[in-house]
């Protein structure tokens, strides 16, 4: 018994030390959400990137709850296809996110990627934090001060609100599915060069 007190005293005092309450470990995985058209492709660019730990695809955005993929594909729910990332913020950062992001779609095309037409097909940053905002605004600021694109910048900034995880079969999709196809639009070197400095 005393020695459970005596761990208790030890813990408490180093919370107090540290500005009071209990010791909290310092959290290294943090959340990212974007939309980028079909979200097939987007998650198999995002799920190769170092410090990336997991992905999932989904709806996010809309108005619907729970939505269905079908129902996604009708445009009435507001959602558009999106990824949500977990990563470990000591391996990558979420302006190198952002650079992934801008790099593997065209951002000046509204409701559209490619042949996929519709807003839900839409670019779009979900922020999490004030300091994702900060930083997708800032990015998007970069990009059309740059004249790296012929076109300005449409992308969405908004809130993250509910991330409605896709149907299992659409999770991991392209490679369960190598043949399968989804429009990715890679961007020239200077959109890179353009965001070196966020």
């Amino acid at each position: 018994m005393k020695k459970i007190v005596w761990l208790l005293l030890a813990f408490a005092a180093a919370g107090t030390a540290a500005g009071g309450g209990l010791p909290v470990m310092a959290e290294r995985t943090h959340t990212a959400t974007f939309a980028a058209g079909c979200f097939w492709g987007v998650e198999k660019i995002f799920s190769g990137v170092p410090g990336v730990t997991s992905t999932a695809v989904g709806y996010a955005g809309g108005k619907t709850v729970s939505p269905s993929y079908s129902e996604v594909c009708a445009g009435n729910t507001g959602h558009a296809e999106a990824i949500e990332i977990t990563y470990d913020q000591d391996k990558v950062t979420y302006a190198d996110l952002l650079r992934v992001f801008y790099s593997h779609h065209d951002p000046t095309t509204p409701d559209r990627q490619g042949p996929d037409v519709g807003s839900q097909y839409r670019s779009a940053i979900f922020y999490h934090t004030d300091e994702q905002r900060a930083l997708a605004e800032k990015s998007r600021e970069l990009l059309n001060a740059s004249g790296a694109l012929r076109r300005p910048v449409v992308t969405q900034i908004a809130p993250a609100g509910a991330f409605y995880r896709a149907e299992d079969y659409h999770q991991k999709y392209l490679e369960k599915n190598p043949q399968g196809y989804c429009s990715i639009q890679t961007q020239p070197g200077k959109v890179l060069k353009a965001l070196e400095n966020l």
